[in-house]
């Protein structure tokens, strides 16, 4: 259920600490005065963009890449740009690897940004794997090196997938799989940005990475202990399968500790079920026979972030989905519980993240500092109806939060821990996914909220 206490958890406590020093009670977050909400600046605080289609593709910039036609469009190898040795941190082997890149085009993002997270969707066979960078111009006129997002293949019998620790020019840093700025009070923001694909194959073969789609999410949340009450507009609930990672206990430790850690991947498998899409039997064959919802498992295996040690990276877990046949993922945030709302009406589950203490979720039973779950659909109260994966079993799965509670955990940046320290909320981090060519009604919603 918890991450691991990473890089990024550090930074955003101890910038919490740090913007509201003295503000915090010795006696606890019962007794500490907490600030409301933030006023928000004029404008949306979340910028979604992404390269997709081949027009997109055509507008940046490649030494040896080249854009295929068809329906998903996608960059490819064309030929080798260079060729470069990789020594994988985490095996120790060097390799050498012929290599491609391009760049996009310049995006100025209608949001001043605190924090960038890039989200990619890809076919790495064996023998490939991609590298994804990201490089920003600060509002003060400089611009940052170009950092590493992720160094991924969708196996790991090539390269390990990870992210990369210790980016940092003195003015922002990188946070497992999230570029921030250090300090979001001296009014310093990340104005534009361009990313860069370098697709890697084993020299002299023909084999190559096929990138579907290239984004990031650039947002600068308000700092708010609280958010503003929502007004219920949905009774809908979808049919999503139900999975509990904590019958996954013990098993495959290498793995994050094992499945009480497993809160991500199991999140994510369910909604690549409830599309229609699940590992097959030849994809299993590597699980321990007589394991319950061995795809659980796979799904652990496949989101793992060596350098992380954990499944949580939340862009790993995006490009695990869309590793299925004709699948998109993208990482983002939402604004409100009706931005939900509206994905559920058009029958789009999500997968969200959030930490809280045990009393702040009536019925959840436990307390965490960083966990995933899948909303599912909203009672006729409004409540909540989520599939938690922090449950005894799989008919348990299904749980009902009461929504003023649910959507405050979710959407707030900063929190109070059981000892009346400030830490971090995610602000409506989330996870979409969804079928390559969605019905009109969810095109129209994932286009209002710019992942289209």
């Amino acid at each position: 259920m918890n991450r691991p206490t990473s890089r990024r958890t550090v930074l955003t406590a101890a910038l919490a600490a740090a913007a509201t020093a003295g503000a915090v009670s010795s006696a606890g977050p019962a007794t500490a005065a907490a600030p409301s909400a933030a006023p928000s600046a004029a404008g949306p605080a979340v910028d979604n963009h992404a390269w997709h289609t081949y027009t997109d593709w055509r507008a940046g910039s490649g030494a040896g890449t080249r854009v295929v036609a068809g329906l998903r469009p996608g960059l490819v190898i064309g030929h080798a740009e260079g060729r470069t040795d990789y020594t994988d941190p985490h095996t120790g082997t060097t390799a050498a690897w012929e290599y491609a890149t391009w760049t996009s085009p310049v995006h100025r993002s209608t949001v001043p940004a605190t924090e960038v997270i890039a989200s990619w969707n890809a076919h790495t066979p064996a023998g490939t794997w991609i590298q994804i960078e990201l490089r920003g111009r600060y509002s003060d006129g400089t611009s940052t090196p170009w950092y590493v997002m992720g160094r991924w293949a969708s196996g790991d019998g090539d390269i390990r997938r990870t992210s990369v620790d210790d980016q940092s020019d003195g003015k922002s840093s990188i946070w497992t799989d999230t570029f921030s700025v250090d300090d979001a009070a001296s009014g310093l923001r990340l104005v534009s940005y361009r990313l860069r694909l370098t697709l890697h194959r084993t020299p002299g073969s023909r084999r190559t990475p096929t990138v579907r789609r290239l984004g990031a999410m650039a947002s600068d949340i308000p700092d708010r202990f609280t958010v503003p009450a929502s007004t219920p507009r949905l009774a809908r609930e979808l049919r999503v399968p139900r999975y509990s990672q904590n019958i996954h206990a013990g098993q495959y430790p290498e793995y994050d500790n094992g499945g009480e850690a497993w809160c991500s991947p199991t999140s994510s498998q369910m909604i690549i079920e409830y599309w229609g899409r699940r590992p097959t039997a030849e994809d299993l064959a590597w699980v321990e026979p007589g394991l319950a919802d061995p795809q659980v498992c796979h799904a652990a295996r496949f989101t793992y972030d060596y350098q992380y040690e954990g499944c949580g990276n939340w862009p790993f877990n995006a490009a695990y989905a869309a590793t299925y046949d004709e699948m998109s993922a993208a990482v983002t945030r939402l604004d409100s519980l009706a931005d939900l709302e509206a994905l559920i009406r058009a029958g789009i589950p999500a997968i969200t993240s959030q930490s809280f203490l045990k009393e702040e979720l009536t019925g959840a039973g436990y307390g965490t500092s960083g966990h995933l779950m899948t909303v599912i659909g909203f009672t006729e109260d409004g409540d909540v109806i989520a599939n938690d994966p922090a449950s005894p079993d799989d008919d348990a799965v299904r749980r009902v939060y009461r929504r003023r509670e649910w959507e405050n955990i979710w959407l707030r940046t900063k929190r109070y821990d059981a000892n009346g320290k400030v830490r971090s909320g995610t602000g409506g981090v989330c996870y979409l996914y969804w079928p390559a060519n969605p019905a009109p009604s969810q095109h129209r919603v994932l286009k209002a909220l710019g992942l289209l």
